[in-house]
């Protein structure tokens, strides 16, 4: 049998192999990348090659090209150039650099150096604050400069809003021969620095950075000096110990703070005191008038927030008396604001003198007497002190003040309390409070220098007031003494001085009394009725109450000139009138005082008390012209008659007309007064108390009379 042989099975197609993880083949996009990375990396290196053999010293005009284009500015390189990296840092030399101002500057150039040597931190040029790690600066200039309208400045390179200037962290310096200049036509500062040098190794500067200058502060030159305590920790990035004084105007002013760079002052609270011989002179370096004062000395915390100097916690004093509280200076168009909340615990008497005008050394030393003294003149009390008008015209105020006491012998003023305002030359002390001999006063007063010259508006009126606790204050015994006293001063006047002020002013001033009781020993004195003084005296009822039905002390004051208009007093027993008047213009006084008895007397003197003198020197006159007359005649009828008969000229019938009490009490004008039974009084007329035979005055005799009293000034 033959073998059979079987076909062979057919061999199975070998399965490709899977592609390989991971693995990627040349010319796929990833290849691509790294290619162009190490190209990148190489072209790098390379360049970082090329620029540390050549120093990039052929990048100079480059370098002068993108640096004008990027600030608008002029920049130019005369000297060395060098720019390459070293080996991460980027270095920098340049020599005889400068970077121009804007046209407007008032000098050629932002920077100037004579060589300038550094290395930066690359990506801070880009991200955050610029941090030079290591400097050398030789003879550097920098000029800070804000223009006119306060809205662009030197040091920002746009014409946007001007940012405040902000130096870069430096790490290790050395700086010689360098200055600084500040300027500032909106707050009128220009401020020259000089630098010592300053040499710094590993974060640490090796001493206090110290510094000197000048300039000045509006049309005010001062001085400047300051150092830096702890410039190491400015070094490295921690904070900095300032302490600056500046001296200006007999004012010395230490500003102490911790800053957290060189020039950052916004919001930073800084320790600052003042002393000098006048506040007027240290705040009228701003163009702000506030009153003179004695040597002061003050401090407070001090706040620069944006165009706003903030003061608080100010405490410290002026001459003999203390000041507290916080003010506000803010620089804006078209006026500085200045407000404040002040207050005093107790302000002395000489310190009060120069806010009125008058010289506190020469109170100080002679007291109201030596304040008044005109060498060579008339002795004056009324300040002649100008008010700054132009000064005015430089800020605006609102301003608050309270006095608790002030310290003085024969003036029992206290709780002064002063709301002031000042808009454009239209000042306003409104309301003006105080308490005067435990009576209260208020008054609103506006003083308009918007005219020329100065126009002022006087309000003053004290609340009614129990006579009793105001003669109390006064040092006088309340006992006897009951009713109330109120008063009123209204008056325009125009003027650059108080004194001229009043010496051209026209109004009113009007003293009611409404019904109460006084001495008797005052009522008798006040009529010199010798015999119920006497007998008063002798039945020890001297201090017995006497009634006040009312009463009207008044003056119509035209062009300076104050007349009596009228004064007028009823008591029980008689009617007491006044006439004269006084002059603002020369302050001379010449008034006289009688009273007339409603009831039968003896011993009635009937004769006028005079006052007379000035305000400074007021005199009193008691022996009158009247009483000499009178005496003359009693002893013509004793000669003649008996000696009894000379008494009949010291007897009063008690003829006095009893007063109506309400145009008294409405303080009317000596023309619109009544007796009780509604007649038209005659005896309150200007100028005179005398009375015809029929108890009426001529028209003529009112003329002459009126022209006599006013020819007196």
């Amino acid at each position: 049998m033959a073998d059979t042989i079987a076909p062979p099975s057919p061999v199975p197609a070998p399965r490709p192999s899977p592609p390989r993880r991971g693995g990627r083949t040349l010319g796929t996009p990833g290849a691509a990348a790294i290619s162009v990375l190490a190209t990148i990396l190489g072209l790098l290196v390379l360049a970082w090659a090329i620029l540390f053999v050549t120093k990039g010293r052929f990048l100079k005009g480059t370098f002068e090209r993108t640096v004008a284009s990027m600030t608008h500015r002029d920049v130019r390189v005369r000297g060395d150039f060098q720019l390459y990296f070293a080996p991460l840092d980027l270095k920098f030399v340049a020599e005889g650099m400068t970077i121009s101002n804007p046209a407007w500057a008032t000098r050629p150039n932002l920077f100037a150096a004579k060589r300038i040597d550094t290395r930066i931190a690359p990506l801070s040029l880009v991200f955050g604050r610029r941090k030079i790690r290591w400097l050398d600066l030789i003879d550097g200039a920098l000029d800070l400069e804000w223009d006119a309208a306060h809205r662009t400045n030197t040091w920002t390179f746009s014409e946007e809003k001007g940012e405040p200037f902000e130096f870069p962290i430096i790490g290790r310096a050395t700086v010689a021969g360098t200055t600084l200049r500040y300027r500032d036509p909106q707050l009128q500062v220009i401020a020259d620095l000089v630098f010592r040098t300053i040499r710094s190794t590993n974060t640490r500067i090796n001493d206090a950075v110290r510094f000197t200058g000048s300039g000045t502060a509006r049309t005010t030159p001062f001085t400047l000096r300051g150092s830096l305590l702890s410039p190491n920790e400015t070094a490295a990035m921690g904070r900095n110990r300032l302490e600056a004084t500046a001296q200006a105007a007999h004012n010395t002013i230490t500003v102490t703070g911790t800053l957290p760079s060189l020039a950052d002052i916004e919001d930073v609270p800084l320790a600052t005191t003042a002393r000098g011989r006048n506040v007027a002179e240290l705040i009228g370096i701003i163009g702000v008038a506030v009153p003179d004062t004695r040597a002061y000395r003050l401090s407070a915390t001090m706040v620069k927030s944006s165009n706003e100097y903030r003061f608080t916690r100010m405490n410290g004093r002026f001459g003999d008396s203390d000041l507290s509280g916080r003010f506000t200076v803010a620089v804006r168009e078209p006026r500085i604001l200045m407000t404040a909340d002040l207050k005093t615990r107790v302000l002395d008497i000489v310190d009060v003198a120069p806010f009125i005008g008058y010289n506190p050394d020469a109170v100080a030393k002679g007291g109201a007497a030596a304040a008044v003294s005109q060498p060579g003149g008339p002795t004056r009390l009324l300040p002649d002190a100008p008010l700054r008008v132009e000064a005015l015209s430089n800020f605006d105020a609102k301003v608050s003040y309270t006095v608790a006491r002030v310290r003085a012998k024969s003036l029992p003023i206290s709780d002064i309390a002063l709301k002031l305002d000042l808009d454009d030359r239209l000042l306003k002390l409104s309301p003006l409070t105080f308490t005067m001999a435990r009576g209260h006063v208020s008054s609103d007063i506006s003083i308009n220098a918007r005219r020329s010259p100065v126009f002022t508006d006087y309000d003053i009126r004290l609340a009614p007031t129990p006579m009793a606790t105001l003669l109390a204050g006064w040092g006088v015994e309340e006992a006897g003494t009951s009713g109330t006293i109120k008063a009123r001063v209204k008056m325009t006047g125009v003027g650059n001085s108080v004194r001229d002020s009043l010496a051209s002013s026209n109004g009113r001033i009007a003293v009611i009394l409404p019904r109460g009781s006084f001495w008797t020993r005052n009522i008798q004195l006040s009529e010199l009725d010798v015999g119920t003084f006497v007998q008063k005296m002798f039945e020890k009822k001297l201090k017995e109450p006497v009634q006040i039905n009312c009463g009207l002390i008044a003056f119509t004051v035209r062009n300076g000139i104050a007349a009596a208009d009228p004064i007028l007093i009823d008591t029980q027993k008689n009617v007491m009138l006044g006439r004269g008047g006084f002059s603002f213009r020369t302050e001379a006084l010449d008034l006289a005082f009688r009273a007339d008895s409603k009831k039968f007397s003896i011993f009635a003197g009937q004769s006028p008390v005079g006052i007379n003198g000035s305000f400074a020197q007021p005199g009193f006159s008691v022996i009158s012209k009247e009483l000499l007359g009178r005496a003359g005649v009693g002893l013509g009828l004793a000669l003649a008659a008996t000696p009894v008969a000379g008494l009949l000229a010291f007897v009063d019938v008690g003829d006095a007309k009893s007063t109506a009490c309400g145009p008294v009490l409405a303080g009317a004008s000596a023309a619109q007064q009544r007796t009780t039974g509604g007649e038209k009084r005659d005896d309150v007329g200007i100028g005179s108390t005398s009375k015809s035979e029929d108890g009426k005055r001529s028209s003529g005799e009112k003329k002459e009379q009126r022209k006599k009293f006013l020819g007196i000034f």
